[in-house]
């Protein structure tokens, strides 16, 4: 499993951070692969905390779908999807498609066994 690490920075600081990365990678000093979510917002940042326990029930639960993740966390599944969604977008998590029985399933999966919060540079 991967170590996330969740960050809430300057859009300034995200670019120079990349540039550095980049940099290093051209020379081929790369170590090993850096998982990292920068929020340039604080919005978004709320967010991604306020709902972090989507993240363990996945990951402690392992649900088969959507629709049970929302009966464990007991949330309505619009909102979840709404959520789903966000993580989706921001890398934390992946959603698998598959049919079972006709249907189409949608399974959340997160691939980071542990989150760490960097708050100061």
């Amino acid at each position: 499993m991967k170590h996330l690490i969740v960050s809430l920075k300057t859009t300034d600081e995200i670019f120079d951070e990349f540039k550095n990365a980049f940099r290093k990678a051209k020379k081929g000093k790369v170590k090993d692969p850096h998982f990292e979510i920068s929020f340039d917002n604080k919005k978004d940042f709320d967010r991604f905390v306020r709902n972090i326990y989507i993240l363990k029930y996945i990951l402690i639960f392992k649900p088969r779908s959507v629709y049970e993740l929302a009966k464990i966390a007991k949330i309505d599944v619009s909102n979840l999807n709404k959520i789903i969604l966000f993580f989706e977008e921001v890398g934390a998590l992946t959603v698998k498609t598959t049919t079972v029985s006709g249907r189409e399933v949608k399974t959340p999966t997160v691939a980071y066994d542990t989150i760490e919060f960097k708050l100061a540079a």
